[in-house]
This record gives C-alpha cells, structure tokens and sequence, in this order.
C-alpha cells in the first residue's frame, strides 16, 4: 500500500513540474499579409511544437487576433470585405483547413477581438467555430502574460 501511495504521490509531483516546465507562447496576431501569417503562425508553431516535444516539454499556444488578421478566421471572405484579397480569396479554402488542424491537432487556442468585429463586419457566426470571441485583444494578452506565456508579436 505503502508503495502505491509512493508512486501516486511521484507522478502527481511529475504533473506538477511538467506544467510548471511547459514552453507558453502567446501570438498577438496583427499582420493581414498572408505570407507572415503562414510563417509565423502556420509553420512557425509547428516547427516550434516539434522542437518542445523533442525536449519532452508541453508547448501551450494561444493566437490572439485582431487588427488585419481578421480576414485569415472569415468562414467566407468572398462575401466581405476582404472580397477585394486576391491572395486571401484565392488560398481561403486550403487556408481554412490548415488553422483548423492548428485548433485539432496542436491544440492551438484561437481568441478573436470582439470589439472591433462590427468595424470589419463581422458576427460570431461569419468565423470558425473553434475560435473563441473575447471583449476585447487586451484581455486576451493580458491574461495569458499574467499566466505565463512568452509575448510575440506577429504584426506588419
């Protein structure tokens, strides 16, 4: 019994410094030019994912969207105004199914700025469902630097 209690007792202990050790990053995704969007955050956090799972580490990523990075979570930006974004139009589709399996297999949080979504006209439901509507980028950013999380900026 005795023993049991030993190895509960170790691996909660493990639980603890594994969080306490978890590499957390917080993007404050800005940009609305489609190849620093696919660079820094498409490819950037599965390099970065990669990296952390080599070192037997968690790697915690929140993407925080605001400014011109709104058109990227459009479920349609055909009928928006982002119609007039060749490049955005023209790769929409594939770009869709790529930031989904950021939010599915890599356990991506997606936080959208929900004060300037009437600016852009947009509702709830004109963006993915995976990404979470907040009062504001500020609380966003905010929050997760109090809990810890390394601030990168990805803007124009």
């Amino acid at each position: 019994m005795r023993k049991v209690l030993l190895i509960l007792l170790l691996a909660g202990m493990n639980l603890l410094l594994a969080e306490e050790h978890a590499a957390k990053v917080v993007y404050d995704l800005t940009t609305k030019d489609l190849e620093k969007f696919e660079r820094n955050i498409l490819k950037g956090i599965v390099v970065n994912k990669a990296h952390y799972e080599s070192t037997l580490k968690e790697f915690d990523v929140t993407v925080v969207i605001h400014g011109g990075a709104y058109r990227f979570f459009t479920k349609d930006p055909e009928n928006s105004i982002f119609k007039d974004d060749t490049a955005l139009i023209k790769t929409y589709k594939d770009l869709a199914k790529r930031i989904a399996s950021m939010a599915k297999n890599y356990d991506v949080e997606f936080l959208m700025c929900g004060a300037a979504m009437p600016r852009n006209k947009l509702e709830a439901k004109d963006v993915y469902n995976f990404v979470k509507i907040i009062p504001n980028s500020t609380i966003g950013l905010i929050d997760r630097q109090n809990d810890g999380y390394a601030y990168i900026p990805v803007g124009n």
